[in-house]
């Protein structure tokens, strides 16, 4: 049995991400799936929580016919342990798959098979360019799967987003802001 690992943020999950797990999933008999950074939410560059993220993953996975487990990983600031702690936070697996150099170099030094999967139209499909769009009033939801644009309309997600980008500066007693 081959038990497959695939981290990431998830701000949000997006097609990108899909295309990576579909993929995965043809040669894979299970998935595990770490939401990284799983302490960090309403935070312009973090906006969703955990439980938001892990939502978006299960709902947009539906019809993936192997085993997925989706994990929340919580960040520890120290690269030498980092491995140990996600391997301590998520079940038995074989190989990584990761396109972040740092992931897969922590991996490799301590002796996991990575693997870079092929990134899909990877200019678009990020969550920076996503939050960007958001942020703009453009088009973002064809770069997202239906339910994760379903589950951000659901959680207010468009206003939160724009809401924490803004400064104290932006804020007046018109947009909730208070005068002393």
């Amino acid at each position: 049995m081959t038990r497959a690992f695939y981290i990431g943020r998830f701000q949000p999950y997006h097609n990108g991400h899909q295309y990576v797990l579909e993929k995965i999933a043809g040669t894979a008999d299970a998935i595990v799936i770490g939401v990284g950074s799983a302490q960090l939410s309403h935070e312009k560059e973090n906006p969703f929580t955990a439980g938001e993220r892990i939502l978006m993953i299960t709902e947009s996975l539906k019809d993936i016919r192997v085993p997925l487990y989706v994990i929340p990983i919580e960040d520890i600031k120290r690269n030498a342990l980092w491995v140990a702690h996600v391997r301590s936070m998520v079940p038995p697996f074989d190989i990584i798959y990761s396109s972040n150099p740092l992931v897969m170099r922590l991996f490799s030094e301590e002796g996991i098979p990575v693997r870079s999967p092929a990134m899909y139209a990877r200019e678009l499909h990020s969550g920076t360019e996503i939050r960007r769009r958001i942020l703009k009033g453009e088009q973002w939801e064809n770069l997202v799967p239906a339910p994760v644009s379903e589950i951000i309309s659901e959680i207010g997600g468009v206003e939160r987003i724009r809401q924490i980008a803004r400064n104290d500066c932006d804020v007046t007693e018109s947009s909730g802001g208070h005068s002393l």
